[in-house]
Protein backbone atom coordinates (compact mmCIF):
# COMPACT_ATOMS: atom_id res chain seq x y z
CA UNK A 1 0.00 0.00 0.00
CA UNK A 2 3.06 2.54 1.04
CA UNK A 3 5.25 1.54 -2.26
CA UNK A 4 2.47 1.65 -4.75
CA UNK A 5 0.09 4.72 -4.08
CA UNK A 6 1.90 6.82 -1.17
CA UNK A 7 5.74 6.56 -1.92
CA UNK A 8 4.92 6.50 -5.28
CA UNK A 9 3.11 9.65 -5.09
CA UNK A 10 5.52 11.72 -2.90
CA UNK A 11 7.80 10.52 -5.78
CA UNK A 12 6.10 12.46 -8.64
CA UNK A 13 5.42 15.81 -6.53
CA UNK A 14 9.05 15.55 -5.10
CA UNK A 15 10.84 14.83 -8.25
CA UNK A 16 8.77 17.58 -10.51
CA UNK A 17 9.50 20.25 -7.78
CA UNK A 18 13.07 18.99 -8.37
CA UNK A 19 12.64 19.89 -11.86
CA UNK A 20 11.15 23.28 -11.41
CA UNK A 21 13.18 24.58 -8.68
CA UNK A 22 16.43 23.45 -9.84
CA UNK A 23 16.53 24.29 -14.01
CA UNK A 24 18.77 26.80 -13.10
CA UNK A 25 21.53 24.46 -11.36
CA UNK A 26 21.13 21.96 -14.32
CA UNK A 27 22.12 24.76 -16.77
CA UNK A 28 25.32 26.09 -14.86
CA UNK A 29 26.39 22.25 -14.40
CA UNK A 30 25.57 21.51 -18.31
CA UNK A 31 27.71 24.70 -19.38
CA UNK A 32 30.46 24.06 -17.12
CA UNK A 33 30.91 19.89 -18.47
CA UNK A 34 30.71 21.19 -22.07
CA UNK A 35 33.73 24.07 -21.41
CA UNK A 36 35.68 21.40 -19.47
CA UNK A 37 35.77 18.50 -21.72
CA UNK A 38 34.52 17.20 -25.12
CA UNK A 39 31.80 14.98 -25.15
CA UNK A 40 27.97 14.98 -24.09
CA UNK A 41 26.29 16.50 -20.81
CA UNK A 42 24.33 12.99 -19.89
CA UNK A 43 25.54 9.84 -19.39
CA UNK A 44 23.50 6.46 -20.12
CA UNK A 45 24.13 3.62 -18.26
CA UNK A 46 22.61 0.04 -18.09
CA UNK A 47 21.39 -0.64 -14.82
CA UNK A 48 19.02 -3.20 -13.18
CA UNK A 49 15.93 -2.16 -11.39
CA UNK A 50 13.03 -3.53 -10.06
CA UNK A 51 12.36 -7.44 -10.18
CA UNK A 52 15.67 -6.90 -11.86
CA UNK A 53 14.69 -5.39 -15.28
CA UNK A 54 17.09 -3.47 -17.04
CA UNK A 55 16.48 0.27 -17.46
CA UNK A 56 19.15 3.06 -18.59
CA UNK A 57 19.87 5.12 -15.48
CA UNK A 58 20.76 9.00 -16.69
CA UNK A 59 23.50 10.94 -15.39
CA UNK A 60 26.05 14.18 -15.77
CA UNK A 61 29.07 13.08 -17.24
CA UNK A 62 31.96 12.84 -15.14
CA UNK A 63 34.53 10.87 -16.64
CA UNK A 64 36.34 11.66 -20.22
CA UNK A 65 34.62 9.82 -23.26
CA UNK A 66 37.27 7.15 -23.45
CA UNK A 67 36.68 5.68 -20.15
CA UNK A 68 35.71 1.53 -20.30
CA UNK A 69 32.16 1.53 -20.73
CA UNK A 70 29.97 0.01 -18.09
CA UNK A 71 32.76 -1.39 -15.67
CA UNK A 72 32.27 -0.06 -11.81
CA UNK A 73 34.51 2.96 -10.81
CA UNK A 74 36.77 0.33 -8.38
CA UNK A 75 37.33 -2.14 -10.84
CA UNK A 76 39.24 0.62 -13.25
CA UNK A 77 42.91 0.68 -13.15
CA UNK A 78 43.60 4.19 -11.43
CA UNK A 79 39.93 5.43 -11.87
CA UNK A 80 41.07 9.35 -10.97
CA UNK A 81 42.87 9.39 -14.54
CA UNK A 82 39.16 9.43 -16.39
CA UNK A 83 37.32 11.91 -14.33
CA UNK A 84 37.43 15.45 -15.60
CA UNK A 85 37.95 18.27 -13.43
CA UNK A 86 34.36 19.66 -13.06
CA UNK A 87 33.64 15.88 -12.81
CA UNK A 88 35.39 15.29 -9.60
CA UNK A 89 33.62 18.15 -7.65
CA UNK A 90 30.25 16.70 -9.59
CA UNK A 91 30.91 12.87 -7.91
CA UNK A 92 32.11 14.79 -4.52
CA UNK A 93 28.93 16.21 -4.00
CA UNK A 94 26.84 13.72 -5.90
CA UNK A 95 25.21 16.48 -7.64
CA UNK A 96 25.91 13.69 -10.85
CA UNK A 97 22.79 11.98 -9.84
CA UNK A 98 20.37 14.53 -10.02
CA UNK A 99 19.64 13.80 -14.02
CA UNK A 100 17.96 10.89 -12.04
CA UNK A 101 14.73 12.52 -11.17
CA UNK A 102 13.58 11.77 -14.51
CA UNK A 103 14.01 8.38 -13.69
CA UNK A 104 12.01 8.90 -11.07
CA UNK A 105 9.38 10.35 -12.76
CA UNK A 106 9.12 7.51 -15.36
CA UNK A 107 8.78 4.98 -12.88
CA UNK A 108 12.12 3.64 -12.80
CA UNK A 109 13.13 4.37 -9.56
CA UNK A 110 12.17 6.15 -6.62
CA UNK A 111 13.91 8.71 -4.35
CA UNK A 112 14.50 6.47 -1.73
CA UNK A 113 15.81 2.50 -2.50
CA UNK A 114 19.19 0.42 -3.00
CA UNK A 115 21.42 2.13 -5.24
CA UNK A 116 21.04 0.28 -8.63
CA UNK A 117 23.55 -1.84 -9.69
CA UNK A 118 25.49 -1.90 -13.03
CA UNK A 119 23.81 -5.01 -15.55
CA UNK A 120 27.09 -6.37 -14.73
CA UNK A 121 27.50 -6.85 -11.01
CA UNK A 122 26.04 -10.30 -10.36
CA UNK A 123 27.61 -10.60 -7.03
CA UNK A 124 25.59 -7.39 -5.95
CA UNK A 125 22.39 -8.23 -7.57
CA UNK A 126 23.07 -12.10 -6.09
CA UNK A 127 23.73 -10.77 -2.91
CA UNK A 128 20.71 -8.63 -2.90
CA UNK A 129 18.22 -11.93 -4.05
CA UNK A 130 18.94 -13.26 -0.47
CA UNK A 131 16.89 -9.97 1.49
CA UNK A 132 14.51 -9.12 -1.60
CA UNK A 133 15.95 -5.88 -2.05
CA UNK A 134 15.64 -6.65 -5.79
CA UNK A 135 12.10 -6.79 -5.52
CA UNK A 136 11.37 -2.70 -5.04
CA UNK A 137 12.34 0.25 -7.21
CA UNK A 138 16.02 1.22 -6.80
CA UNK A 139 16.77 4.69 -5.48
CA UNK A 140 18.64 7.86 -5.80
CA UNK A 141 19.76 7.66 -2.28
CA UNK A 142 19.05 4.84 0.86
CA UNK A 143 20.00 3.57 3.85
CA UNK A 144 23.20 2.05 2.42
CA UNK A 145 24.35 5.26 1.40
CA UNK A 146 24.10 6.87 4.64
CA UNK A 147 25.60 4.02 6.38
CA UNK A 148 29.19 3.84 4.30
CA UNK A 149 28.49 4.55 0.76
CA UNK A 150 31.70 3.23 -1.60
CA UNK A 151 33.10 2.31 1.60
CA UNK A 152 30.86 -0.99 2.50
CA UNK A 153 31.83 -4.39 0.76
CA UNK A 154 28.83 -6.60 -1.13
CA UNK A 155 27.43 -7.92 1.77
CA UNK A 156 27.35 -5.69 4.10
CA UNK A 157 25.81 -3.00 1.28
CA UNK A 158 23.30 -5.94 0.44
CA UNK A 159 22.36 -6.44 4.23
CA UNK A 160 21.60 -3.14 4.34
CA UNK A 161 19.50 -2.68 1.48
CA UNK A 162 17.44 -5.88 2.90
CA UNK A 163 17.10 -3.88 6.30
CA UNK A 164 15.56 -1.03 4.25
CA UNK A 165 13.22 -3.18 2.64
CA UNK A 166 11.97 -4.57 6.08
CA UNK A 167 11.52 -1.05 7.44
CA UNK A 168 10.35 0.51 4.49
CA UNK A 169 7.62 3.42 5.78
CA UNK A 170 7.14 7.07 5.52
CA UNK A 171 9.41 7.63 8.65
CA UNK A 172 12.24 5.67 7.63
CA UNK A 173 12.06 7.31 4.49
CA UNK A 174 12.13 10.72 6.19
CA UNK A 175 15.52 9.60 8.10
CA UNK A 176 17.31 8.37 5.22
CA UNK A 177 16.16 11.87 2.65
CA UNK A 178 18.03 13.70 5.71
CA UNK A 179 20.38 11.75 6.85
CA UNK A 180 21.59 11.56 3.24
CA UNK A 181 21.72 15.51 2.88
CA UNK A 182 24.21 15.21 6.06
CA UNK A 183 26.39 13.02 4.34
CA UNK A 184 26.27 15.03 1.39
CA UNK A 185 27.26 17.82 3.27
CA UNK A 186 30.01 15.91 4.80
CA UNK A 187 30.84 13.92 1.84
CA UNK A 188 31.03 10.65 3.74
CA UNK A 189 32.05 7.52 2.05
CA UNK A 190 32.78 8.82 -1.12
CA UNK A 191 35.95 6.99 -2.52
CA UNK A 192 37.21 6.50 -5.97
CA UNK A 193 37.43 3.15 -6.62
CA UNK A 194 36.21 2.07 -3.13
CA UNK A 195 34.33 -0.23 -3.03
CA UNK A 196 35.19 -2.12 0.84
CA UNK A 197 37.25 0.20 1.58
CA UNK A 198 35.99 0.25 5.44
CA UNK A 199 37.12 -3.18 5.53
CA UNK A 200 40.87 -2.21 3.79
CA UNK A 201 41.10 0.26 6.37
CA UNK A 202 40.56 -2.36 9.26
CA UNK A 203 42.83 -4.60 7.93
CA UNK A 204 45.29 -1.83 7.86
CA UNK A 205 45.13 -1.15 11.31
CA UNK A 206 45.00 -4.68 12.49
CA UNK A 207 48.42 -5.69 10.58
CA UNK A 208 50.03 -1.79 11.84
CA UNK A 209 48.92 -3.22 15.39
CA UNK A 210 50.32 -6.54 14.94
CA UNK A 211 53.70 -4.97 13.67
CA UNK A 212 54.27 -2.70 16.45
Amino acid sequence: MYEKFVKRGIDVFLSFMACIVLAPFYLLIMLAIKIDSKGPVFFKQKRIGKDCKEFNILKFRTMRIDTPHDMPTHLLENPEQYITKVGKFLRKTSLDELPQIFNILAGQMSIIGPRPALWNQYDLTEERDKYGANNIKPGLTGWAQINGRDELEIEVKARLDGEYVERMSLGFDIKCFFGTIVSVLKSDGVVEGGTGEMKKHEENKEEQEVLK
